[in-house]
């Protein structure tokens, strides 16, 4: 057999999706369906300086539930961030049984790859660095993810990327446990994202999805999410960043980049993003500027064996 007849899949049930301008206010009704009453939601200062945190806090509290915000999380987590929220979040989801407390991410890749480790902790006796070491762990704490920038699709899979501050490398923790059961795109969140973030995040999508084409793991399914990915991209990133409230480009990026987030979580990635951790490992770079800086050279390096993919999106 060749061709489709000849291909394979194993497709994960992916979580609910709520799209839109203003799909925040569907979120308390997200977690009345997950049995949620309780809320340890993982986010930064920049997002509480903006009064991104105080707007979604006022909505979960009205709908009567106990709400515990972190706001320690830093742009390219290490295991010391993950470790010091973890008295926190045990003490705030001890009460009554796990079951019933939801980690809800709210802020870009860096909050949502640190509150999947975090989930994690809060069930079991562990460190960050036993998560990254493969160590058995029981089922995490419920996660749903609210992304605030347009460019990781880190919601849509049950890892996160970590720094092992001591080792200058990048550590892999979670497991399928984490992975967010809901996630609520609303592009209205990503507004107040700065032009040079915007950018970064934007370029981080669009290498998903390029790598993603190209990968030796796409298959059809993968392929679809990750043209759709580029062509979305491709087409607003540009109108995003010369105006930040364009709703219309904000809609298409947000979107953009989740669906490059499905396709690498099927197909996985490559070089530039190989290249690129070790880079920010080292040198603390914005990761999607380390991706742009060797973007075009990996392309043009590959191009006698990934030339079919890379004129998909030419």
């Amino acid at each position: 057999m060749t061709g489709l007849a000849a291909t394979t899949m194993s497709l994960e049930p992916s979580a609910r999706i709520e799209f839109g301008v203003g799909a925040i206010a569907r979120l308390p009704e997200c977690l009345d369906e997950l049995g949620a009453d309780r809320v340890f939601l993982v986010t930064d200062v920049g997002l509480r300086a903006a009064g991104v945190v105080d707007r979604v806090v006022g909505l979960l509290e009205s709908s009567g539930r106990a709400v515990t915000v972190h706001d320690a999380i830093t742009p390219n987590p290490g295991t010391a961030t993950l470790d010091a929220a973890t008295a926190a979040v045990r003490s705030a989801c001890s009460a009554g049984t796990a079951a019933g407390c939801a980690v809800v991410a709210l802020g870009g890749g860096s909050v949502l790859d640190a509150a999947k480790g975090i989930a994690l902790l809060g069930t079991n006796s562990a460190t960050a660095r036993d998560l990254a070491a493969g160590t058995a762990m029981r089922p995490g704490l419920l996660v749903v993810a609210v992304p605030t920038t347009a460019g990781t699709g880190a919601e849509t899979n049950g890892f996160g990327v970590i720094e092992d501050e001591r080792a200058h490398r990048k550590l892999y923790v979670g497991d399928a446990s984490v992975r967010p059961r809901v996630c609520v795109l609303d592009p209205e969140l990503t507004v107040g994202l700065p032009r040079a973030a915007t950018a970064a995040t934007g370029i981080d999508a669009l290498v998903h999805g390029i790598e993603s084409l190209a990968s030796r793991g796409a298959n059809p399914v993968s392929v679809a999410y990750a043209a759709e990915a580029v062509r979305l991209v491709s087409g607003s990133l540009a109108a995003a960043v010369a105006d930040g409230a364009d709703l219309e480009a904000r809609a298409q990026l947000l979107l953009g980049s989740h669906l490059a987030g499905r396709a690498l979580s099927i197909s996985g990635l490559g070089l530039v993003h190989g290249i690129a951790h070790a880079t920010t490992s080292h040198t603390g770079a914005v990761h999607g500027v380390a991706l742009a800086a060797v973007l075009t050279e990996v392309m043009e390096r590959t191009a006698a064996v990934a030339g079919p993919a890379y004129a998909r999106v030419a």
